[in-house]
């Protein structure tokens, strides 16, 4: 009560004739319910835009003040608006100073309200050379009741990484570690038994201790958390075939072919162990069947793995059928190392012709080379017998 006290002599809304009959109206009517705070769109706000936070509170309401934590001043006072009794607090363009920790209370004829509740208002996009990177542990696509980990990556040497689901805080903040085998900074976010509550889009932030209010840019690919076997999708069940065939050679053409016979709007193809995102095509209706066709050009040994199809429907795209059975594709590099030893013996065989014409030359040359100096031996022989 002393500190709500301080914070109407401190904040100047109460002074003049009435501040006495004010604070004698807190004491003998007591708090009122204490109004909510909400941030519009978001409490996270990238830098230069627009943020509305609004204080909700009771319908005698009269003003309602805003409060930053840290600062001796209220941040504004408004007048609620009718007939929801919502009092606006308009930033157009925030920018670092905005990031901070507010609360607010109204107050009336019967009294001052209570504080409300905390809200933090980040300021995203301050730091903006480097973005980090996140991926999921072992795949972004988990079974519901499993467990995965979320690494967030940086070049920067922030202090804190952290990790959002949907532009909210997911879990705190954690310290970045120096990796020596990729030269970055990273931080794992463990999640143990997920359920369909953690479906969703997740981004990396970065910050620095002293400033936990300013975050960088955010991770570069969104990733998106899907969860399967849960849900309206427990019915389907897809099946994956592989053309031509499922052992191919490296630059070859290869097409994995997910079909349904339940209706599916949306195809993913997940190939495990990869922390990347899986592929996503829309289904089309072939022969009372829904199917999608995922064509892989000119494949290479790194497509080489266990690959799963799934289903979603557009009603819940983040929860997923069950898996279809897993189909194994190699692509083998034999052709290419026959090819590679094939030439190499060509130019092998052309060398060896090559030195033996060239030394059958060289033997001719060096013969020819005898007969002209015997020929011309015998011609100065001869000379000199004739001069004699």
């Amino acid at each position: 009560m002393i500190q709500v006290l301080r914070e109407i002599l401190v904040c100047g809304v109460c002074e003049g004739p009435g501040q006495t009959h004010l604070l004698l109206s807190y004491f003998l009517a007591g708090t009122l319910h204490k109004p909510s705070i909400k941030a519009e769109p978001s409490s996270m706000v990238s830098s230069r835009s627009a943020v509305i936070i609004w204080c909700h509170g009771t319908l005698v309401a009269e003003k309602c003040v805003l409060h930053e934590e840290g600062s001796q001043k209220p941040w504004g006072t408004q007048t609620p608006e009718k007939p929801e009794n919502k009092a606006k607090f308009s930033i157009p363009s925030v920018t670092q100073q905005h990031g901070g920790q507010y609360r607010c209370y109204c107050y009336s004829s019967a009294g001052w309200s209570e504080r409300s509740d905390t809200l933090e208002i980040v300021v995203t996009g301050i730091y903006y050379y480097n973005k980090p990177s996140v991926t999921a542990l072992p795949s972004p696509v988990v079974t519901s009741g499993g467990n995965m980990t979320l690494k967030c990556v940086s070049q920067d040497e922030y202090n804190k990484l952290i990790l959002t689901k949907d532009d909210q805080k997911f879990l705190s903040s954690q310290n970045s570690q120096y990796i020596h085998s990729i030269m970055q900074y990273q931080a794992l976010f463990s999640i143990d038994h997920v359920t369909p509550d953690h479906r969703g889009t997740f981004r990396c932030y970065g910050y620095y201790k002293q400033t936990p209010h300013w975050w960088s840019v955010p991770s570069d690919d969104p990733l998106d958390i899907l969860i399967t076997g849960e849900g309206q999708t427990d019915s389907l069940c897809p099946s994956l075939s592989v053309k031509p065939n499922s052992t191919v050679h490296s630059g070859d053409n290869v097409t994995l072919l997910c079909q349904s016979t339940f209706k599916v709007d949306t195809f993913i193809l997940s190939k495990e162990g990869a922390a990347h995102q899986p592929q996503r095509l829309k289904s089309k209706s072939e022969a009372s069947e829904f199917q999608a066709e995922f064509s892989m050009s000119a494949v290479t040994s790194d497509l080489s793995g266990t690959y799963r199809c799934y289903g979603s429907r557009d009603s819940s795209h983040y929860l997923l059928s069950h898996a279809s059975d897993p189909v194994e594709l190699t692509v083998s590099v034999t052709s290419v190392t026959s090819l590679s030893t094939t030439a190499d013996s060509e130019i092998q065989d052309h060398t060896v012709e090559n030195l033996i014409r060239m030394g059958f030359a060289v033997m001719i040359l060096i013969v020819l080379g005898i007969l002209v100096i015997e020929d011309w031996g015998s011609q100065r022989r001869a000379q000199r017998a004739a001069e004699k």
